[in-house]
């Protein structure tokens, strides 16, 4: 996981991600932003989902990827990560993450289903806006 070091988000924790680069794959650019962001090389596995970020400026599409460590396992914060750190999932929701990603976590069988919450997990796809 990663602390985010710059806005959207500031300072919450969110999995490493980017934006991919013209003539770039995804697979590519999830490589390259793992490795800027928290230093591991890593190989792009499955598809686990999708959600947007949807705000007066702009309107994001955000995919998510399994991703398999290959090789050294330590992690370092890198560019436009605060920190970063191996994250057991049972502690996962205690982090302080950002908007939708507990929820699409949840969703996707990443953690568990949320027990207390009535209304139900959010995040599988669904628009998050953010204040205006």
């Amino acid at each position: 996981m990663i602390r985010r070091g710059r806005p959207p988000a500031l300072g919450s924790w969110s999995i490493p991600g980017g934006r991919i680069e013209a003539g770039e794959t995804a697979a590519a650019a999830i490589e390259r932003e793992v490795f800027e962001e928290c230093g591991l090389v890593v190989r792009c596995g499955g598809f686990v989902g999708w959600v947007e970020r949807i705000d007066v400026a702009r309107h994001d599409v955000i995919l998510d990827f399994r991703a398999d460590v290959v090789g050294e396992t330590a992690v370092r914060a890198g560019d436009d990560a605060a920190e970063a750190r191996w994250v057991p999932l049972a502690a996962v929701s205690r982090l302080d993450l950002v908007p939708g990603l507990e929820g699409f976590l949840r969703v996707h069988g990443i953690l568990a289903p949320a027990t207390s919450d009535p209304a139900g997990p959010s995040g599988a796809g669904k628009p998050i806006r953010s204040p205006s």
